[in-house]
């Protein structure tokens, strides 16, 4: 079936896809709020001020996972394009963001098309302006989606060799049983010619990784906060945001950095038809960042149906990106 069309942009297409109603975002929020362990999902820190604010998070002295991936990618690329082979692909980045991550790939690998994948539409049209107007021989599409539920290229990306880019580390927003389900889902779509491209930070002390998810300047904070602003938009819910605190806790016992945000006093939350009571201390999970060792991930991506073919890390071994392939029989 194809995908509807949101509109037409000069250069580029951005289609809309698997795109819950709001009815449905709406319904998905208030269940995490009304559970016995409160929670938001993390997809909804991404509207346009929160992508916005993650982008600045990048860029942080304490984030430094953005800086050693982009140094794995400077020192490495052209390897790793030389082990994907000397072919015409269409890379599908996966949360694209600002687009800046794929259009280090662009030299190297050559690709024949580009599609960017990211729930947020308005940041993405800015995004993809941007990278257009740098790349103007390569045809782009933007697909606004959440594609940890489903994701499928009707209209946007051929039959050609996919290579899928998956950087940042988001993988780690998901518990290896989801990880593992989502690998699965992206192996079953691609062909043998294809592969994926993956970053993924790697334990190291809690100091470092504490640090990276509360910086000095409260950027982290901010963008953790936002997301109760966006419930507001999302839910019809009230919560005002100086109520809240940012919190950040490395979980040992999972391997994970924890994000909440956690009541400074009593507080009865409201929405149209509903309420909740939070006392001083309560929390509200927002977001996992799992953290592994190399030979525990290349072992998740075993178990999702890859072979791994390769994997650059930096000299202290902070972080890795992967690159894979299904392991399919001839």
């Amino acid at each position: 079936m194809p995908l509807p069309k949101a509109d037409i942009i000069p250069r580029y297409q951005v289609l809309l896809q698997h795109v819950p109603s709001p009815e449905a975002d709406r319904q998905e929020l208030l269940a995490g709020l009304c559970g016995p362990r409160p929670f938001i999902a993390s997809k909804f820190f991404y509207d346009s001020l929160g992508s916005q604010l993650f982008a600045a998070i990048t860029v942080l002295d304490e984030y430094y996972l953005t800086r050693t991936e982009t140094a794995i990618m400077a020192a490495s690329v052209s390897e790793m394009a030389s082990t994907f082979g000397s072919r015409a692909c269409t890379i599908v980045d996966l949360g694209a963001g600002d687009c800046v991550k794929a259009s280090r790939l662009f030299t190297a690998f050559k690709p024949q098309q580009y599609v960017a994948v990211d729930i947020s539409a308005q940041y993405l049209r800015q995004s993809l302006e941007g990278l257009q107007a740098r790349f103007p021989e390569v045809p782009m599409f933007g697909m606004v989606a959440d594609f940890t539920r489903a994701l499928s290229f009707s209209g946007a990306a051929p039959t050609s060799p996919r290579l899928f880019h998956y950087p940042g580390s988001s993988i780690g927003n998901f518990t290896p049983s989801e990880a593992q389900t989502f690998l699965s889902m992206l192996c079953a779509r691609i062909d043998e010619l294809g592969g994926l491209l993956i970053g993924v930070d790697l334990v190291k002390d809690v100091v470092t990784l504490e640090s990276a998810y509360d910086d000095a300047l409260g950027v982290t904070a901010a963008f953790n906060l936002n997301v109760l602003r966006n419930a507001n938009r999302i839910a019809g819910t009230d919560f005002a945001v100086t109520d809240w605190r940012h919190v950040s806790t490395f979980n040992a016992v999972h391997s994970r950095i924890e994000m909440h945000v956690e009541a400074r006093h009593a507080i009865e939350l409201n929405w149209p038809g509903g309420r909740r009571t939070f006392m001083a201390g309560d929390r509200i999970h927002t977001e996992n960042s799992h953290k592994y060792r190399e030979a525990d991930f290349a072992a998740l991506l075993e178990r999702a149906g890859f072979a791994v073919e390769a994997a650059w890390t930096d000299e202290r071994e902070w972080f890795a990106v992967f690159l894979a392939r299904p392991a399919r029989l001839p």
